[in-house]
């Protein structure tokens, strides 16, 4: 429902994610080798495939993607909350 142009509250809904399921996270940090070391960590048990996604123009930002299966909503916000507060990562998308 719209007011004023200006979305509703009550129709905020959050997207149904069925488990496990394929997830990827983008990763921003200066040290690349650092960036995978963190993730590795961040999803381990689990397998992850990381990959190069882009380097910034001056070479002093990288962003890698990890892509792996999640088992559950804890488990996908657990690895995204151990990644935003890693010292290595400026970003988590």
């Amino acid at each position: 429902m719209l007011l004023n142009n200006k979305p509703s509250e009550n129709c905020i809904e959050r997207p149904e994610i069925e488990y496990p399921c394929t997830w990827s996270y983008k990763v921003i940090g200066e040290d690349c080798t650092l960036l995978k070391e963190v993730i590795t960590s961040a999803c381990a048990p689990l397998d992850v495939s990381i990959s190069h996604s882009h380097m910034s123009s001056k070479g002093k930002y990288h962003s890698l993607n990890a892509e792996l299966v999640v088992t559950s909503e804890e488990v996908r916000l657990s690895i995204y909350e151990t990644l935003k507060t890693a010292a290595a990562v400026k970003i988590v998308l």
